[in-house]
């Protein structure tokens, strides 16, 4: 029973720190190098993530840099850079890609609290699937008497605190979130 718990702990956890993970694509007005890792690039024919072909640095809190290793990749980042849903102009120079990180709008900063409350609430449901897994693994184990039915009651009751505190443990993370969007 213990391994069920346990189980479901590291599974909770990895709903959570792809939470995290999601929340850190979401632009906050603060330049940060994890806003250009998710974009890939075509570089010569081969789908590469922008940071396995290029240096990516932050200069200052409002700009990024991207210095790709290869001369003939600066077309192709620029291109992704422009193609992805960001809505980020770079400028190159031929030497280095500079992209500047625009002031969020007051309706801009509304919109990526609602997508976060959204990636939440995904978050929320893979803890619930979790959950629904965990007791079906319990109500299995004393169906094949491996527990007893007090047991059974007791390691629902224990997965249920488990779900309750990953809940919780995502809403705080929302709320630190959504504190840094609408933050000036």
């Amino acid at each position: 029973m213990q391994s069920v718990l346990n189980d479901g702990k590291k599974r909770m956890a990895g709903a959570i720190s792809a939470l995290e993970k999601d929340f850190s694509k979401l632009r906050t007005g603060r330049a940060t190098t994890a806003l250009v890792d998710t974009i890939v690039v075509d570089y010569y024919g081969t789908p590469t993530p922008i940071n396995q072909l290029s240096s990516v640095s932050v200069p200052d809190a409002k700009s990024i840099t991207i210095q790709p290793w290869d001369r003939g990749a600066f077309g192709a980042v620029e291109k992704a850079i422009q193609t992805s849903d960001l809505g980020l102009n770079p400028v190159n120079d031929g030497k280095i890609i500079r992209i500047s990180i625009p002031p969020l709008t007051e309706e801009r900063r509304k919109e990526l609290v609602k997508v976060a409350k959204k990636y939440t609430e995904e978050c929320k449901i893979a803890i619930r699937n979790v959950r629904r897994d965990l007791n079906d693994s319990l109500k299995k184990l004393e169906k094949d008497k491996a527990i007893s039915e007090d047991e059974l009651k007791k390691g629902e009751a224990d997965v249920q605190k488990l779900t309750d505190d990953f809940v919780k443990q995502s809403e705080g993370v929302l709320v630190a979130k959504e504190k840094e969007i609408l933050e000036i």
